[in-house]
């Protein structure tokens, strides 16, 4: 092996068995910090608002959204419009919350589309952001340098990153800010971050051998791909922690990697509002950020449920710059009683449990009903269709049904491509075979 520059930050011990121990070497040991102001001696929570009283949480929280809501009104054309006749300082508690306008994320791309490129939504003019990216749909998030990390930091540090770590990040750093948001977040906590982005899982594996990457950040699946071709070509890997989102993290799959001497955790975020909630080393539910009121609510409306009810994902988060305030992300999940056995006190939610409306998260992409609209009107010969989302292996797989008298379906393939943003396995149905439901996308995934 070619030993990096900074290997005395990295030690090999003796190999763990699993079924890719010929891929896996075991956690690297921990060293000396290099800097005295990055955060690098390990405790156990990131900081004192992690331990506070469920009471002082919501004071706190609170008090934040009542500035929040005035500065928004003041500052953003959205909210003066949307929040006409609301008084801030009567934003005392949730009940009081619950009487907002609710901004669908569904409806984002109509208001951008009217006021370009925000929907007046930011509330600082869009010249003095830094970064500006797409999301399916499409919907513009915009970043300053200063919050690139969107406060994932905090959920590095819950999965136990280090200085001494060598972060191999597999998030794309083009059009969505997972990238950076990883990427920041893990220079904040000071670990070395090897910048690998998505695809090309033969060079992913020689730059994770030769750098002796110990944390894994990525889809969930991907990381597997990359173990595989490492052990294909016989190189040791190093990896110890693997941070995943913008997909299911199935217990089988959590398990092969445990079995291979990977911790794996993961976090539920989102483009637009950064960290939402995490997993900690309990694993027993997501824990939510300290700077996002949570709510749980009935799909399509903005009414609360009760604890332990599935609902609607609702956040609220204090982003003074670009305020999205009770956000319906459209992903169910529902709040689990008491706290989590980590010390942690804040609200716990079971985790992502499936979509409110009908879209579904395909290798950490979206797809859309208009998406499949758009792929109608581009092809007249297909009648109906719908995309069926279901498991091959440990890899989402998606195939796309097509009613259609005559077609090819390689040209068909390339359109879902151009529409979809990802491939699909084209299968052409008789014309009025499918269900006249209105479901253009099922998801078949066991998520239990």
């Amino acid at each position: 092996m070619i030993r990096p520059p900074w290997s005395w930050l990295l030690a090999a011990n003796k190999p763990k068995t699993s079924a890719l121990s010929a891929t896996q070497d075991a956690p690297a040991a921990s060293a000396q910090p290099v800097d005295g102001a990055v955060r690098t001696a390990m405790s156990k929570f990131y900081d004192d608002l992690e331990t506070r009283s469920s009471d002082a949480r919501e004071a706190d929280l609170f008090a934040q959204l009542r500035s929040l809501v005035a500065a928004a009104m003041k500052n953003s054309a959205h909210y003066a419009k949307s929040f006409q006749g609301i008084d801030p300082n009567s934003l005392t508690d949730r009940a009081a919350l619950a009487g907002l306008p609710v901004l669908r994320k569904s409806d984002l791309a109509e208001i951008q589309a009217a006021d370009l490129p925000f929907g007046g939504v930011n509330a600082i003019p869009a010249g003095q952001f830094q970064r500006i990216y797409q999301s399916p749909g499409p919907i513009y998030e915009a970043v300053t340098t200063a919050h690139a990390g969107k406060r994932m930091d905090r959920f590095l540090h819950a999965m136990g990153v280090t200085s001494s770590d060598v972060v191999h990040n597999c998030f794309s750093y083009h059009f969505t800010p997972a990238g950076l948001m990883f990427d920041a977040a893990a220079q904040a906590i000071g670990a070395l971050v090897f910048p690998a982005g998505v695809g090309q899982t033969q060079l992913q594996a020689r730059a994770a051998h030769d750098l002796g990457s110990t944390v894994y950040a990525g889809t969930p699946d991907f990381l597997l791909k990359i173990m595989q071709e490492a052990k294909e070509q016989g190189l040791a890997l190093k990896f110890s922690k693997a941070g995943v989102s913008g997909g299911a993290l199935f217990p089988s799959l959590r398990e092969e990697y445990r079995q291979a001497g990977v911790t794996c955790t993961q976090c539920y975020a989102t483009a637009e509002a950064g960290l939402i909630a995490y997993e900690s080393e309990s694993q027993e539910g997501m824990i939510v950020d300290e700077n996002v009121i949570l709510e749980i609510v009935r799909p399509g409306t903005g009414d609360p449920v009760g604890e332990g009810e599935v609902g609607e994902v609702l956040v609220t988060v204090m982003d003074p710059q670009f305020p999205l305030i009770r956000l319906a992300t459209g992903d169910l999940s529902a709040v689990l009683p008491g706290a989590s056995p980590c010390g942690r006190s804040n609200m716990r939610i079971k985790g992502w449990m499936g979509r409110a409306d009908q879209a579904a998260k395909v290798k950490g992409m979206f797809i859309r009903p208009e998406q499949i609209a758009q792929l109608l009107k581009a092809v007249p010969s297909i009648a109906r269709a719908k995309a069926v989302v279901s498991r091959e292996g440990e890899s989402d797989h998606l195939e796309l049904l097509c009613e259609s008298e005559s077609g090819d379906s390689a040209a068909f393939a390339s359109a879902a491509q151009a529409a979809l943003k990802l491939s699909a396995d084209i299968k052409i149905v008789p014309v009025g075979s499918l269900p006249n439901d209105g479901l253009v996308i099922e998801d078949k995934r066991d998520y239990s």
